[in-house]
């Protein structure tokens, strides 16, 4: 496949089944400890090599100059990187919604270092594209990592672990909330106590809050409504936020009736965005890296 001129790569977004903020550190960073879960909602790339030395992207964000373009970024990352003369055609079809909270532009960054990594033919290290994600954003390391984890600090401690795969229903109510509005609130909790891997293992259902969900929705009124929204939908249900939002889930039980979830999900409040999606237990482009 590294061999070929192009590549074709799904972009998969994540949930937070928990998310707790621990601590905050001296430089401002706030520390956390969740379970990051990846989901089969994914955005499209395709990557084609071309005889240019120059990173160029077909369907830009609107509004978005190249030098603030995630996925531009990573691509001349590594270039930098590796002191190379290539270049590259980059095709991404978004489905992952912006501003939601599920690293749908983590995520992309992520697929463009590992699929340029091959396209390239670089042999890099998957510890290696994990310290240049982390240039880009705390979460990129966790999708190049390509499994679900705990993860900790300011998103740079990753560890593997086991999780099942059910099906979530997940809703963005199509309002984004920048991410240093929930973290500089002075309400925002941030003292919860430390758990462990173990810990969540033996009792994950004692492991469902979202340090950042009581800001939000005080902050955000459509985030508490996609929560009620929910909760009316699947009664018994625990729904809560994802990440800084603004996207809320609920884990479904094999009792859920999908098909009238997916039936319910045609008249959602308009704008909002809603699917049921598949737990995954890895990145779909996680067989292109290495892990040496």
């Amino acid at each position: 496949m590294a061999k070929s001129d192009s590549l074709f790569l799904r972009s998969p977004a994540k949930l937070n089944l928990f998310l707790h903020i621990v601590g905050r550190r001296a430089d401002g960073y706030h520390l956390l400890q969740s379970v990051f879960q990846l989901i089969d909602w994914c955005d499209t790339i395709h990557l084609k090599s071309i005889a240019e030395n120059e990173v160029r992207r077909i369907n830009p964000i609107p509004g978005v100059p190249p030098e603030q373009d995630l996925v531009v970024r990573a691509a001349n990352l590594l270039k930098e990187f590796c002191k190379i003369e290539a270049g590259v055609e980059i095709n991404l079809h978004k489905e992952i919604p912006m501003g939601a909270g599920m690293g749908g532009g983590s995520s992309d960054a992520a697929t463009i270092l590992i699929g340029l990594n091959a396209l390239w033919n670089l042999n890099l290290s998957k510890e290696i594209l994990c310290n240049l994600g982390l240039q880009l954003g705390a979460d990129v390391p966790f999708f190049i990592f390509g499994q679900n984890a705990f993860v900790e600090g300011i998103g740079e401690k990753i560890q593997e672990i086991s999780l099942q795969t059910p099906d979530f229903l997940v809703i963005f109510p199509n309002q984004g909330i920048a991410t240093v509005s929930i973290f500089q609130d002075p309400e925002l909790t941030r003292d919860h106590a430390q758990i462990t891997i173990d810990g969540f293992l033996a009792s994950p259902l004692l492991y469902q809050s979202n340090d950042c969900q009581a800001v939000a929705t005080r902050i955000c009124p459509e985030v508490k409504q996609a929560l009620d929204w929910i909760t009316q939908a699947v009664p018994g249900s625990q729904p809560r936020m994802s990440g800084s939002g603004s996207s809320v889930f609920a884990v479904l039980d094999s009792k859920t009736d999908t098909a009238k979830l997916e039936n319910l999900l045609q008249n959602l409040p308009k704008g909002w965005v809603g699917r049921v999606v598949r737990g995954l237990n890895k990145n779909p482009a996680y067989n292109l890296i290495s892990s040496d």
